[in-house]
């Protein structure tokens, strides 16, 4: 996400929603240790977080965002 961000010209400090989807809700507290560790304090964006089928079976998380520049 990080080079994605990047590349739009934008960081994680810009982003100001994120659509979150999980294959399985049981994975929604290791997912928010992960998200709250990659994102710098102060930065949160607001989110939603839904569980989903996924369209290949491997996938665990799909995360849409929108960033400021």
């Amino acid at each position: 996400m990080d080079e994605y961000l990047a590349e739009a010209g934008s960081d994680n400090s810009k982003i100001l929603s994120a659509l979150i989807h999980v294959k399985d809700n049981k994975d929604v507290p290791l997912f928010n240790e992960l998200w709250n560790a990659w994102l710098p304090e102060g930065c949160a964006p607001a989110r939603s977080c839904v569980q989903s089928t996924m369209a290949r079976d491997v996938v665990l998380v799909e995360v849409t965002i929108i960033a400021a520049l």
